[in-house]
Order: C-alpha cells, then sequence, then structure tokens
C-alpha cells in the first residue's frame, strides 16, 4: 500500500510540474494512507525533472521519518496541521503559482465572481492570517498550518478546498494527492480569470448566491449530478 502511495505523490508532484504550477524545487505534495495515517511527501529541495519515487519520504503524523533516505519538505509540519485539522482529506499541495501567489502576496482573498470558482468551491478562496512573530519564530511550518485550518473555519474542506496564506502562497487539498493536484490547477486558473475580471471591471459584482449554491452543489454532496455514477 505505501509502494502504491509513494507512487501516486511522485506523480501528483511530477504533474505541478508538468501544468506550469511549480519553478525550480518551489511547492510540494503530500499523500495520506488512511489505513496506517503515514503520509509520503517530496523531499526538501530535490529536482522535480531528478526526482524518483526511491525519493519520496514517508512520516508518521508527528513527523519522523519512518521510510525513506532524504529530509522531508520544509512544509511537512504544514502538512501535518493540516491531515489532524481537517480530518477527511487524503492529499495536500502546496505551490507559488503565479495567479494564486500574487492574490496571497495582495493578502486579498479571491472573489467569486463566476461559475468557474462556484464549481469548486463555495465561497471567496480566503486568506490566513500570518503567524504571531513568537510562533513563526519556534514553528512557523506548523503555525502556518494551523492558521489555513483557522481560515477554513466551520465551512469545511469540501467548500473551501483551498486557502491563501498571506505573503506567501496557496496550500490546497482533496481526498487524495492527484485530487488536489486538481484544486491547485483550478484554482490558479480561477485567480487569473478574477484578476482579469476585475481589470476589465473593477466594480464587476460576486456571482449571484443561488447561481452559485447551484452550481456547486451540482459537483459536490449528496445531490451531486455531474460526471458520471461511480466515477
Amino acid at each position: 500500500m505505501l509502494e502504491e502511495l509513494k507512487a501516486a505523490v511522485l506523480a501528483a508532484n511530477l504533474e505541478l510540474a508538468e501544468r506550469g504550477l511549480v519553478t525550480l524545487t518551489w511547492g510540494n505534495v503530500s499523500g495520506r494512507d488512511p489505513a496506517s495515517g503515514l503520509i509520503a511527501i517530496k523531499p526538501s529541495g530535490v529536482p522535480y525533472e531528478s526526482m524518483t519515487e526511491e525519493d519520496i519520504v514517508v512520516v508518521a503524523d508527528d513527523g519522523q521519518v519512518v521510510e525513506g533516505s532524504r529530509r522531508p519538505s520544509t512544509d511537512t509540519p504544514t502538512h501535518l496541521a493540516l491531515y489532524r485539522g481537517l480530518r477527511s482529506i487524503g492529499g495536500v499541495v502546496h505551490t507559488h503559482s503565479t495567479w494564486a501567489t500574487a492574490w496571497a502576496q495582495a493578502r486579498r482573498p479571491v472573489p467569486m465572481l463566476g461559475t468557474t470558482h462556484a464549481d469548486f468551491c463555495s465561497g471567496p478562496i480566503p486568506v490566513s492570517n500570518p503567524p504571531a512573530p513568537e510562533a513563526a519564530a519556534s514553528a512557523y511550518e506548523a503555525a502556518t498550518g494551523e492558521a489555513i485550518v483557522a481560515a477554513v473555519g466551520n465551512r469545511g474542506p469540501t467548500e473551501v478546498p483551498a486557502v491563501l496564506v498571506a505573503g506567501h502562497g496557496p496550500f490546497c487539498w482533496g481526498a487524495s494527492a492527484p485530487k488536489a493536484v486538481e484544486v491547485a490547477v483550478t484554482l490558479e486558473e480561477v485567480a487569473k480569470m478574477a484578476w482579469l475580471t476585475q481589470v476589465l471591471a473593477p466594480g464587476a459584482p460576486s456571482l449571484e448566491g443561488y447561481l452559485a449554491e447551484t452550481h456547486f452543489s451540482r459537483k459536490h454532496g449528496p445531490g451531486a449530478y455531474y460526471g458520471q455514477p461511480g466515477g
């Protein structure tokens, strides 16, 4: 099972590079094994073009390495905080993708302006609060994860599949590592669309609430009917 997880996490990391969501070694993907709770994650600083399955590191929920010779991503404590705080997720993606990161650096939530956004998120993409100075000094990455969980709040990880970390970049999640990559790809497109919309129409209104609810619910929840049965 762990070999399958490592293979899936490697493929998800490589897909970030293929889709142009990462530059150099910026970004990482992890996946969690639901049976053991172990987490496979990208190694720190290893170029995507040379990464192999042997480079993927497996850690326990306390961050201890249980398999692999590499040092895990420096963002591992953030991933672990997300798995603890958002119990239903099975994959996490972090990038510095251009459009989403621009909103994060502006410290502005991505507004819901159209149905493309509503298809994957039930409201604006929130921005997390920066960690307090003392938390940043002692446990920066873990504190970042806790701030992300706080930004999700009561809406939960399905309604809020991504958060922008102020001044940093997006973290996204899903039921698996590949699903989390889908969210990262969608977020980048939505962030680009929102910026372009506001350039064309600075006073563009948010999407009507009933349309937002219709588009979100037809893809998510018990009444969802998008796609094929069992797909």
